[in-house]
C-alpha cells in the first residue's frame, strides 16, 4: 500500500465530507479513492469514515488519524516540491575563460537535456583550482597534463600571416647578425596556457633554440596577447579553434608537441562522474578537445 497516498485520499475524503467530491480535489478516480481508504482502514485495523448513501462522516478513530494523515500529505507535498527545486537548483562549474560563449551556451543546453542546470563561471587555471578547493564552484574544469586528463586539447602557433609551411619552428625566430637591431618576433602565452607542462616546456626550448627571454613572453590576458599578434609578426600559443575564432593562420610547433589537458574536480565523487561521463562529449567541444585519434572530441 501506498500510505501517502492513501492518506492523500483520506485527506480530501474527510475534508469534503463526500467520496465524489474529496476524489475530484484529489485528482483521482472516485473508486480508486474509495480502494485507497479501505485500505488504509485494513492496514490500521479500525474504521476512519462512517458511509451512508449520502455524506461520509469520521468516525472517532478517523478524528484522530486525521491531524496525524494531514501532516504526511503536507511533509510529502513539501518534499516532491525541493526535490524540483534541487534538480533545477544552478549547478555552478568553473570553466576556462577561453571558452568561447556560443560553446559555453551549447553546454548548458546538453547539461539541462541530462538534468544539469549548469551555471559557467569562466575562470583561470588557478581560479578555477580555488573554486572547486573553497566549494564556491560545485566542480571546475581544471588544467592538468595531457596524459591524466580526460580532454586534450592541442596547441600550436597562430599569426596573422599565412606561414605556407605544414608546421612553424621556433628556432625561426633566432636573429641574423643583419637583424641584431630589429624587434625580434615573440611567443605569446595566454594565462590559460600559465601551467607548468605548457609554460616550462616552452621556456626551456626557447632557452634551448638560444632565443632571447623576452622572446616568449606570458600575456595578462588572452586579449592583450592576440592584440600583439594581430598588431605585429608575432605569434600567438593557442588551440586551433580560438585561431580561428581570432582570424589567424594556426600551426603546430615543429619541435615539441604541446597540448592542454582537461579534467573535473568535485567534492562529490556523483558529480565528477555525471560531468565525465553524461556531458563528457560536449565538455569536449566547449573546449576544443580531440579524440584519441586527433578527431574532435
Amino acid at each position: 500500500m501506498d500510505l501517502v497516498a492513501a492518506c492523500r485520499a483520506f485527506v480530501a475524503v474527510a475534508e469534503y465530507g463526500s467520496f465524489t467530491t474529496g476524489a475530484a480535489a484529489a485528482r483521482i478516480p472516485q473508486p480508486v479513492a474509495s480502494r485507497r481508504v479501505a485500505a488504509l482502514e485494513e492496514h490500521f485495523g479500525a474504521r476512519l469514515l462512517e458511509r451512508t448513501s449520502r455524506s461520509v462522516t469520521l468516525t472517532t478513530f478517523g478524528r484522530d488519524m486525521l491531524p496525524s494523515a494531514r501532516r504526511l500529505v503536507e511533509l510529502a507535498e513539501t518534499m516532491e516540491h525541493d526535490a524540483v527545486q534541487a534538480q533545477r537548483r544552478p549547478f555552478r562549474l568553473a570553466v576556462p575563460a577561453v571558452c568561447a560563449s556560443p560553446r559555453l551556451v551549447r553546454l548548458v543546453v546538453e547539461g539541462r537535456r541530462s538534468g544539469l542546470h549548469l551555471d559557467p563561471h569562466p575562470a583561470g587555471p588557478g581560479e578555477r583550482a580555488e573554486l572547486s578547493r573553497t566549494l564556491e564552484a560545485r566542480a571546475a574544469i581544471v588544467a592538468v597534463t595531457p596524459d591524466s586528463g580526460a580532454w586534450r586539447v592541442p596547441l600550436g602557433l597562430a599569426s596573422t600571416a599565412d606561414p605556407q609551411v605544414p608546421a612553424i619552428y621556433l628556432e625561426t625566430l633566432r636573429a641574423g647578425r643583419a637583424d641584431n637591431h630589429q624587434q625580434r618576433r615573440r611567443v605569446w602565452i595566454q594565462p590559460e596556457d600559465d601551467v607548468p607542462h605548457v609554460r616550462d616546456r616552452v621556456t626551456r626550448l626557447r632557452d634551448a633554440l638560444g632565443l632571447q627571454p623576452a622572446q616568449v613572453t606570458v600575456a595578462t590576458s588572452l586579449v592583450a596577447a592576440a592584440a600583439s599578434v594581430i598588431d605585429s609578426s608575432d605569434l600567438l600559443l593557442c588551440a586551433e579553434d580560438q585561431a580561428d575564432e581570432l582570424g589567424l593562420h594556426w600551426r603546430p610547433i615543429g619541435e615539441v608537441k604541446l597540448v592542454r589537458g582537461y579534467d573535473i574536480s568535485a567534492t562529490l565523487g556523483e558529480d565528477r562522474r555525471q560531468l565525465r561521463t553524461q556531458l563528457h562529449a560536449a565538455i569536449g567541444r566547449c573546449l576544443g578537445a580531440v579524440n584519441d585519434d586527433g578527431g574532435q572530441a
